[in-house]
């Protein structure tokens, strides 16, 4: 039997399409249940104020680049979205005098304009806030080398490359999306082989950094969270890092500070991971198969499912 369709988007598999009773026993969740779902392989992670956030994400790259050596090559995978923690990256790296010559960085996605990627100078560019907000400001006898900074392209197989190139990822940053994605690994559209039921977990699996159709939530999600609500800013397209990369990485750390994600989208994804119920119609949830993912929550930005009425 088909599942239901979409309430968001009928054309697209998302989150919606979940039975009733899964939806209703993750809203239900308080914080204090939500912090008690770390098991192995899946830690939650609570901090009290904004500061402390921000700065445990910083740290996660402080942590990944001290480990480089010119025998054993180390980076991370990092996200535009947050990017609060960009510019504490390069006060910290600057005050230990941190030299990152062996240290690597992998950009994990990008817009896509007419069959290219976005340019720099694009005022969406995440290449351009990356360089913007973090290397610009290291100091130049500290940085890495710009051929260890690696952004997708359209052409995909020269950033593919250089996750077999002996470069250890020691952690993948995300944000998460309305639509529970991380990068821009988006539930796909409802049509072909897919259309009474979304891909399989394994399947899903499978998919390498790509050029993908953004899902119709996370381009409204961008224009509110990028562009003032101007939809028609933010391209359709998008080149994304895959499951195939981030099961290359030894930890997956999502940050849900409440500024894309809401109250709902922080609670399912976390149940669905902890209870290990994957389903490629919540991209996030595939995460319940790696062995090592850490959730960090802002604890004032968990928020609540109950109704208010604005």
């Amino acid at each position: 039997m088909s599942r239901k369709f979409s309430s968001l988007a009928p054309a697209w598999w998302d989150y919606t399409t979940l039975d009733t009773d899964l939806i209703e026993a993750a809203a239900k969740l308080t914080p204090e249940k939500l912090l008690k779902l770390s098991r192995p392989g899946f830690k939650v992670v609570f901090y009290d104020t904004l500061e402390d956030f921000y700065c445990a994400e910083a740290l996660e790259y402080i942590h990944a680049w001290k480990q480089a050596t010119p025998d054993n090559p180390t980076g991370i995978c990092g996200p535009i979205g947050p990017t609060e923690q960009l510019p504490l990256v390069a006060r910290i790296v600057n005050e230990l005098g941190l030299k990152l010559h062996d240290a690597h960085f992998w950009g994990m996605d990008e817009w896509v304009i007419d069959g290219k990627e976005a340019s720099v100078t694009h005022p969406l560019s995440f290449e351009k806030c990356d360089r913007e907000m973090c290397f610009n400001r290291i100091d130049r006898k500290l940085v890495m080398p710009d051929g260890n900074l690696h952004f997708p392209k359209a052409d995909t197989r020269a950033y593919r490359a250089t996750w077999g190139s002996g470069v250890r990822c020691c952690v993948m940053q995300g944000g998460q999306g309305d639509i529970k994605h991380w990068a821009f690994n988006d539930p796909l559209p409802r049509n072909g082989k897919y259309k009474n039921a979304p891909p399989t977990p394994a399947e899903y699996r499978k998919l390498a950094t790509r050029v993908v159709d953004l899902h119709p939530v996370t381009i409204a999600q961008n224009a509110r969270t990028s562009g003032g609500g101007n939809v028609t800013l933010v391209p359709k397209q998008a080149i994304t890092v895959g499951p195939a990369e981030t099961w290359l990485a030894e930890k997956v750390s999502i940050w849900h500070a409440g500024f894309h994600d809401n109250p709902f989208g922080q609670r399912l994804t976390a149940f669905m991971i902890a209870n290990k119920l994957v389903d490629s119609a919540v991209p996030m949830s595939l995460l319940a198969d790696h062995p090592n993912v850490q959730f960090n929550y802002y604890r004032k930005g968990i928020g609540t499912c109950e109704v208010e009425m604005h």
